[in-house]
C-alpha cells in the first residue's frame, strides 16, 4: 500500500464561520478521523496554527538563517493534513472527497515517493 498526503487549505482573509458551524466541522472532522481509522488507512494526521506562525529556516552562503513567516509569500496556506495509506490513487481521492466535505476546505492530494533503496 502506498502513502498518501491530504492537505487541507485555508485561504487568508477568510471570514470565520459561526460557532456552530466550527462546531460540526470538528465533529465532522472527528467522524471523518474515526472512519480512517476503523478502515485501517489512517497513519497520523494534525492541524496546523496559522502560516503566520511560521519560521523559515535555510541555508545561504555557508550560514543558516531564520525568518519569520511561511516560506511561500500568497493566500492559500497549509492549515491541517491527513497522512494514509491506500492501495491507489483513485482510493486517496475517494478518502479526499470525504475530508472535503468534514472539512469544508480543499484537500489536495500528494503520494510518498516509491522508497529507493528497497
Amino acid at each position: 500500500m502506498k502513502q498518501y498526503m491530504l492537505t487541507v487549505h485555508d485561504v487568508d482573509g477568510t471570514p470565520m464561520p459561526a460557532p456552530e458551524v466550527i462546531r460540526k466541522m470538528y465533529a465532522d472532522v472527528e467522524a471523518y478521523n474515526a472512519e480512517l481509522r476503523s478502515a485501517g488507512v489512517w497513519v497520523f494526521a494534525g492541524g496546523l496554527h496559522p502560516a503566520s506562525t511560521a519560521t523559515v529556516v535555510k541555508v545561504q552562503d555557508g550560514d543558516v538563517l531564520t525568518t519569520d513567516g511561511p516560506f511561500a509569500e500568497g493566500k492559500e496556506h497549509i492549515g491541517g493534513f491527513w497522512i494514509i495509506t491506500a492501495p491507489d490513487l483513485d482510493a486517496a481521492l475517494a478518502w479526499a472527497a470525504k475530508a472535503t466535505v468534514a472539512c469544508a476546505a480543499p484537500v489536495e492530494v500528494r503520494p510518498f515517493q516509491e522508497d529507493l533503496e528497497a
